[in-house]
This record gives structure tokens, C-alpha cells and sequence, in this order.
């Protein structure tokens, strides 16, 4: 593609080392392709995969890292090939800025699983070119990696389903997890989580929240709407819901007893992963195979689904809890996810915000 001239800096937030502590910096803004659009980043939500990138937890980071995959903004330049946007247009941008657009996953809209996909940030495009991601004043991607934001969604609402909301409806609606009357658990409640109770009782299921934490019953069943809710320390709660469940959305990155979750689940259940537990965890199989039930994992979503997901959101009034943020809370806002201590989604306010130093 014939590449447009370069244009201005572009002010961001930066890690430069395994503290992950964010700084102003500046860099050049990437020459924009005729198929790519250019967006002012209006909001961004933090997910925690921000957090393990920029202390290079998973031992992967660039610096210095912009990061950042769950962007909402408005096209103010549109390639002369693009097509899809027009300037004034309200975006999203998630965790994917490209892929091979050949492999068997491409063609069928699974670019998440593109064994070339290249992440919004802390990754490279083909050319060489590094990805900075949405804590930064403007963004260029290619518009196929972008999808429209409805007209009726709060944009600072919109930001985590880029990540979070897809990241838990996708394979609710791979795996059939989306009949009304169906028994949904939710391992989990925090930013993911929230999300799932949310779209699962938008399919009209019954949704069992477990947790570890005691004090979130009330939330999860008059906040959130959830039918029930398990404390999973708690024992006769936990066997009491054997066999219960159609099957469980696990959005945990703790420990994780599989064989317990496996007794839960009817015949045929499944228990889906879509957090990385810390430790691997051991999988008895005499549950499984006993109940014909099985165990998959999913990571976020392709660009369908992703665009699907908005737009029934949007239709159905699905809108995560949000903190609004300034830029310059934003290491205060990374040091409170660590600790748990947000409900249940970081959103900064970037386009107010990212020049306020």
C-alpha cells in the first residue's frame, strides 16, 4: 500500500522498564497506508493485561511500551483505499492490528487465532514498524482492525468491551452458551466477570456467580443481576451446585482446582478459560470423561464477533461499571488493579487528559 506522508508527534504514556511505571513521551506518528484510518483516542480502557506487559510479567515487552487495547476515538483521516470509516466516525480498537488475512483462522474471521496476528501494542507490524497503543492522543490502524462503536453506547462504556466484553462473549456463543434457560456459572468478578453475568442473563440464563470473595453477593445479585451466587471456599455451597451447571465462563488468573469446577457442570458441561491462571493446574480426568464434559479455552474474539458483540450490547443495555481516570492517575490506577481495588473496569479520559502534565 502507498504510504501518506509523515505527520506530527504523537504524546503518549510510556513504561521504560520492568517497574512499569508510566511517563509522557513522545514519538513519531506512524505513517498512515491508503487502507488505514487515523483516530483521536477520545478513551481507553486498563485491562490487566496492560499491567503484566508493562512490568514484563509474561517476559515479552518492548520498551518503551504505550499500552493500551481498548480504545474508543473518532477517524479524523481516512486512507484514500479505506472505505469502511469516514472522518467523524466513532471507533474501536482492540487487541488485534493485523494478521496474515490468508491462514485458515483469517478467512473464516477467527483473526485472533492468526498465528501472525499483530497486537495493538508492544508488537510490530510486518514492515517493522512498532505498535503503540490507545494511551496515546491518536492512533493509525488499518480499518479492517477497527469496528464501529453504535450511536447509542457511552463511549467511555464502550472502551472495555474491546477487550473484556468480547473476551467473555465470544465463547459464550461458540460453545452455545447463550439459550435462554441454560445454567451459566461465572468464576470471577471483576472486570471480565461482571461482563459475563451481564451477558448471560441478556440471553436469558440463569447465572451462578462463584467467587472467592464473600462480600460481593450483594453486587453480583442485586447490582448485577445474577440468580445466585457460591462462595467457593464454601463447601456445602460448592456441593450443593454439583451438577448443575450447563457450564462455566472462568475468568480467574488465580490458582484454579479444575476438578472442582468439573463437578459442577452437568453432562456435557463445559468449562470454558478465558484467564490465565498463575499456576498450571492439574486436570482430573475421571470428571471429563465420567460426564462427557469438557474443557476449552478462549482468547479474545475476531473482528465479527467483536462488532456482533457491540452491537448487542448496545441493543440490550450491556454496560461495564467504569472508574473514569485522568492520564495522570494512571500509575495510581495501575497500582489499585494490582491490589483488586477497582469495580469493575479503569477507563482513562484520554482526549481530556493526555496533555495535562
Amino acid at each position: 500500500m502507498e504510504e501518506q506522508k509523515q505527520e506530527e508527534d504523537v504524546v503518549g504514556w510510556a513504561a521504560r522498564d520492568t517497574s512499569g511505571v508510566l511517563f509522557p513521551f513522545t514519538f513519531p506518528k506512524r505513517a498512515m497506508k491508503s487502507d488505514e484510518i487515523t483516530l483521536k483516542v477520545l478513551y481507553c480502557g486498563i485491562c490487566h493485561t496492560d499491567l503484566s506487559v508493562i512490568k514484563n510479567e509474561w517476559g515479552n515487552a518492548i520498551y518503551p511500551v504505550v499500552p493500551g487495547h481498548e480504545v474508543v476515538g473518532v477517524v479524523i483521516e481516512v486512507g484514500r483505499a479505506a472505505h469502511k470509516f469516514k472522518s467523524g466516525d466513532k471507533v474501536g480498537v482492540g487487541y488485534l492490528a493485523g494478521s496474515c488475512f490468508s491462514c485458515d483462522s483469517c478467512e473464516v474471521g477467527d483473526e485472533n487465532y492468526c498465528a501472525e496476528f499483530v497486537r495493538s501494542f508492544n508488537s510490530s507490524h510486518p514492515d517493522g514498524t512498532k505498535t503503540f497503543g490507545g494511551f496515546a492522543g491518536s492512533m493509525v490502524i488499518s480499518e479492517r482492525f477497527a469496528v464501529k462503536i453504535p450511536e447509542t453506547m457511552p463511549l467511555d462504556k464502550a472502551a472495555p468491551l474491546m477487550c473484556a466484553g468480547v473476551t467473555v462473549y465470544a465463547p459464550m456463543k461458540r460453545h452455545g452458551l447463550d439459550q435462554p434457560g441454560l445454567h451459566l456459572g461465572v468464576l470471577g468478578l471483576g472486570g471480565l466477570g461482571h461482563l459475563a453475568v451481564k451477558f448471560g442473563k441478556a440471553f436469558g440464563m440463569r447465572v451462578t456467580v462463584i467467587s472467592s470473595t464473600p462480600d460481593k453477593e450483594k453486587e453480583a445479585i442485586d447490582g448485577l443481576g445474577a440468580d445466585s451466587f457460591i462462595v467457593s471456599s464454601n463447601e456445602g455451597q460448592m456441593k450443593a451446585a454439583r451438577g448443575t451447571m450447563d457450564g462455566i465462563i472462568s475468568t480467574s488468573s488465580g490458582a484454579l482446582s479444575l476438578g472442582t469446577l468439573i463437578t459442577l457442570l452437568r453432562v456435557y458441561g463445559k468449562l470454558i478459560l478465558v484467564g490465565s491462571p498463575n499456576k498450571p493446574p492439574e486436570l482430573p480426568t475421571f470428571g471429563l470423561i465420567s460426564g462427557g464434559r469438557s474443557v476449552a479455552g478462549s482468547m479474545i474474539g475476531g473482528l465479527k464477533e467483536t462488532q456482533e458483540m457491540l452491537d448487542f450490547a448496545a441493543e440490550h443495555r450491556i454496560l461495564p461499571m467504569v472508574e473514569v481516570v485522568g492520564m495522570n492517575d494512571v500509575n495510581d490506577a495501575m497500582q489499585r488493579l494490582a491490589r483488586g481495588d477497582v469495580r469493575y473496569r479503569f477507563v482513562i479520559d484520554v482526549a481530556n487528559t493526555i496533555c495535562a502534565t
